[in-house]
């Protein structure tokens, strides 16, 4: 696979800069090397690089598992891509998620929320209108249905028609730029016969939502968790990573 090398230089509200590099498929749809992210105007904030959090340095880039509808966790998504993502294309991520609750204003502080689960939910107001404004200020959200569970890709479903109505989860092609990032994705692969495309939302232009139904979990690396009998997504830690360089890059 060819690759190309771009260094980045991301300046958040917080003051707080990251430098590091990725290597990328070489691909047309890749940000050129060493452009600089643009910055929204005054009256739309941008999402914060990630604060110094657990002692890690302030180029660390971190990730978020949310606490949402109360209760339920995103426990049973693995950071194993973390790791991966560090190998292959030196971006410095600390090696585990922070649990964070989906009405906190914490959630500024990371570039990419994780968001997954099983069985009905229903999301409060307070975290509904915080998702919101998170993710049409920059931040970006990566959903997964939990051992391609039924009832929560319909409860997740209806919370993304009630936020964004007029944007809806539409199929992702398979040329779209986030398949194209740290690797090229050409196809996605299943436990069980033909996966189910990803989805998104593009808010302005930028995908800020990606969602699986059959699930990105890689519960294979998930202490305490397993698929039975979903059908997750088998080349999920490339199409992760791939996912966490776009939420950093666009």
């Amino acid at each position: 696979m060819s690759r190309l090398q771009s260094s980045l230089l991301i300046s958040g509200c917080c003051g707080v800069t990251l430098c590091f590099s990725i290597t990328f498929a070489a691909d047309p749809l890749v940000t050129s090397a060493g452009k600089a992210l643009p910055l929204p105007g005054a009256d739309a904030p941008v999402v914060p690089d990630p604060a110094q959090i657990g002692g890690e340095a302030d180029s660390t880039v971190q990730v978020a598992n949310l606490i949402y509808a109360g209760v339920k966790s995103s426990q049973c998504f693995s950071d194993h891509f973390l790791a991966t993502a560090e190998k292959d294309s030196t971006i410095s991520t600390s090696r585990r998620f922070h649990a964070v609750k989906l009405s906190a204003d914490e959630i500024y502080n990371f570039p990419l929320l994780i968001m997954t689960g099983e069985g009905d939910f229903v999301l409060t107001d307070a975290e509904r209108e915080n998702l919101r404004q998170y993710l049409t200020r920059g931040g970006f959200l990566l959903a997964s249905a939990g051992c391609s569970s039924k009832e929560w890709n319909r409860s997740f479903r209806s919370e993304m028609a009630d936020l964004f109505s007029e944007t809806p989860l539409q199929a992702l092609p398979m040329d779209h730029t986030v398949f194209n990032t740290v690797y090229r994705v050409e196809e996605l692969a299943a436990k069980h016969g033909e996966p189910k495309p990803l989805e998104g939302i593009t808010l302005e232009g930028r995908l800020t939502v990606v969602y699986s139904e059959d699930g990105l979990n890689d519960t294979a690396h998930a202490q305490g968790c397993c698929c039975c009998g979903g059908n997750e997504i088998t080349n999920c830690i490339e199409v992760n990573v791939n996912i966490l360089a776009y939420a950093l890059l666009f």
